[in-house]
């Protein structure tokens, strides 16, 4: 790799010559402003706010053009700063700034670059995109008079997920973010994973908001309303919050759910552990079948309607569990009911999810049981924190508190779900236990960690079985799994762990949005991971599924055992193909 000496606002700093001046200038401790650039993804170059001067009175977008030996770059001249105002400005002028009742006030680029310039009002006549707002998805909220056409949502659509609901169309002035043939989100092949939200810079882009249905009933003292919280949410609610990313708040989460009125506080960990216990008896029963192998995991939803609109004819090696979610809804409705004498008609079952998937998930006919629906209503970690906030709770001064018991019960092999890698770790410890016959203490399956988008690998069982596995995240990843799949390639593998969201659950598109400018110090992943990793070995006492006492007490009482009758008309379901 060749390198080149370039000085950026007088600091002389030596970088590869490939590197764009936003990076380079990064290095030099300077922030150049975007609204369009994504680390690693997105360099277009085609919101402007990033231009800088290179040198004889030239103006180049910093994010798409590369440094030079020699270069000269200003990134903060009288010039510079005047045109990024205009640039911004004009892109103001054709944005519905509905700043005081827009869901992303306060975390909204835009508005913070507008401070920052100080912008008070745009010199431009105000022009917006006048389309209906799009509330057709369970999931999404598209409104077109808010978007800036920055491109970051296409972007992500096409380049991180390869689902391409989401593209250019028109030209000139007439141009748009939309869908094929201008149909609704509910009519595309978007899988509701929320990516293009967390990366959108304005409020053109949100989730489906069920606060107010929720509030209702906890107003209603005729409902018993329970709430499950996912593993991923402890990881990041801190920082709706201010607290650092990473911050586990597992105690303050729970304290703040009891002050908001839910009768019960319980933890989805309860059901990944259950989760567990269905699907490593489901892959063992395949394995020893020699059926249907590879069985890929089923806890994402947003995987779930990718293979059931991708790859239809690959549904039968999908495992069958529900995910731990609708597990968890399913046993409230249940077995739960039934010892506290509630009836489930009367029973709300709210869950907390990272991810905007699993709103389109509890609406799902498949996962009913018996005509009740497992799951009410499903939030994001962002709505919890504004419904927090909304009761006037001090998050961040809270004594922590524990989930209610039972179904707090948990484990670290649920806890650490949360993280691409998590579900097959999880899955490995018990069902290694259970071929060797006994309690094996290396437990860290360190091979299946990290954020590499495909990780395949063999792990020794025992002397005598070879597992192999694969783990992918991110629809592009998962796309390259299922071909290979698809072409026979993996038919001697035995595990699939897939996830929809790049780094699994904890950067779901459910969580607080952290803006681009952030993520180009920090990898969110990593650092929401950390919380996770943290619990499952420094916190929580048992590490293995099927050592969690309330599980097994589960089986013995009700249940009858893994994968029983029982067991599969609450806790399993089936997919359909969709055109």
């Amino acid at each position: 790799m060749k390198y080149c000496n370039v000085t950026i606002d007088g600091v002389k700093i030596n970088v590869p010559d490939d590197m764009m001046i936003l990076d380079a200038a990064k290095q030099a401790g300077i922030i150049v402003p975007t609204l369009c650039h994504l680390k690693g993804i997105s360099a277009t170059g085609a919101c402007r706010v990033c231009i800088v001067e290179t040198g004889g009175g030239k103006v180049q977008t910093a994010c798409s053009f590369p440094v030079a030996e020699g270069m000269m770059v200003k990134t903060n001249t009288p010039k510079i700063r005047e045109m990024r105002k205009t640039i911004l400005e004009m892109i103001i002028a054709n944005h519905n700034a509905e700043c005081t009742t827009c869901v992303r006030s306060q975390s909204c680029e835009l508005q913070s670059l507008a401070m920052i310039y100080g912008i008070e009002d745009s010199h431009f006549k105000k022009k917006f995109n006048q389309e209906p707002v799009d509330m057709s998805s369970a999931t999404i909220v598209r409104d077109q008079s808010k978007c800036i056409l920055c491109g970051r949502c296409v972007s992500v659509c096409n380049g991180v997920q390869n689902i391409g609901a989401l593209g250019f169309i028109g030209r000139s002035i007439d141009m748009h973010v939309g869908l094929a043939y201008e149909h609704q989100l509910s009519e595309s092949t978007c899988i509701n994973c929320g990516q293009c939200i967390v990366n959108c810079p304005v409020g053109a882009l949100k989730e489906r908001d069920y606060l107010s249905e929720v509030q209702l009933a906890l107003d209603d003292p005729t409902f018993t309303v329970v709430v499950q919280t996912a593993p991923a949410v402890r990881a990041a609610l801190g920082e709706v919050f201010g607290l650092p990313m990473g911050t586990p708040v597992t105690g303050k989460m729970v304290a703040s759910l009891k002050r908001l009125g839910f009768d019960y506080v319980f933890d989805t960990d309860f059901a990944a552990d259950v989760c567990i216990m269905e699907e490593g008896t489901e892959l063992l029963n395949r394995i020893r079948a020699g059926a249907h192998l590879p069985m890929i995991t089923s806890c994402s939803p947003g995987w779930v309607k990718y293979a059931e609109t991708f790859y239809p004819e690959l549904l039968p090696h999908m495992s069958s569990c529900k995910s731990p979610q609708n597990m968890m809804g399913a046993l409230l409705k249940s077995h739960f009911a039934e010892i506290k004498g509630i009836d489930p008609a009367k029973m709300i079952v709210v869950s907390v999810m990272p991810c905007t998937a699993k709103k389109f998930e509890v609406e799902r006919q498949e996962l009913e049981v018996d005509g009740i629906r497992d799951v009410d209503f499903s939030i994001t970690t962002r709505e919890l924190g504004r419904l927090i906030k909304k009761a006037g709770i001090d998050f961040k001064y809270l004594n922590d508190e524990k989930f209610d018991d039972f179904y707090g019960d948990s484990t670290g092999s649920a806890v650490i779900f949360g993280a691409t890698g998590g579900v097959m770790e999880a899955a490995l410890r018990t069902v290694a236990d259970i071929i060797n016959g006994n309690d094996l203490k290396e437990i860290e399956y360190t091979v299946v960690r990290g954020i590499q988008g495909v990780k395949e690998a063999k792990v020794q069982v025992t002397p005598d079985f070879t597992a192999k596995i694969a783990v992918a995240h991110g629809g592009k990843n998962m796309h390259y799994v299922m071909d290979k799949l698809a072409k026979g390639e993996l038919s001697d593998y035995h595990f699939i762990e897939l996830m929809a969201c790049p780094g699994g659950c904890v950067n779901g598109g459910g969580q607080p949005i952290v803006d681009a400018k952030a993520k180009m110090h920090i990898d969110l992943r990593v650092e929401r991971a950390k919380a996770l990793y943290h619990e499952d070995s420094n916190i929580l006492h048992y590490r293995k599924s099927h050592h969690n006492p309330s599980v097994m007490k589960l089986y013995e009482t009700y249940l009858d055992a893994p994968n029983s009758h029982k067991a599969h008309h609450l806790l399993h379901t089936s997919y359909q193909r969709r055109d």
